[in-house]
């Protein structure tokens, strides 16, 4: 296993820990956003179209999954994993998006 399937398997653990769970600890989305950051920084996409297809993923998925309360018992618990996943996306999202910034200004041999 590779540091980034481990911190993957960490944000899916917190993500489905924070939709079962929401009043254990109050800072959810705080892990979220930096195993997000730390897997962004760390796994850097130089793909460009992979880049775009996170960023659509993080804005698009939790409106779509929005569509799942109307499922009974279980709709709103997967919504809520759904959302808290993306709160991890988000965070890679916007590491990717300071890494790709950063080749942009600097130098390519520095």
């Amino acid at each position: 296993m590779n540091t980034n399937q481990i911190i993957v398997i960490l944000g899916l653990i917190v993500a489905i820990a924070a939709a079962l769970a929401p009043n254990a600890f109050g800072q959810y989305a705080l892990v979220l956003v930096a195993l997000g950051l730390v897997n962004g920084f760390m796994n850097p996409m130089a793909d460009m179209t992979a880049r775009m297809a996170y960023t659509v993923a993080a804005v698009a998925m939790p409106a779509l999954a929005n569509n799942l309360d109307v499922i009974p018992m279980v709709g709103a618990p997967i919504n809520a994993i759904i959302d808290n996943v993306m709160v991890m996306v988000a965070g890679m999202v916007v590491a990717n998006f300071l890494m790709a910034l950063k080749d942009q200004v600097m130098p390519s041999g520095n």
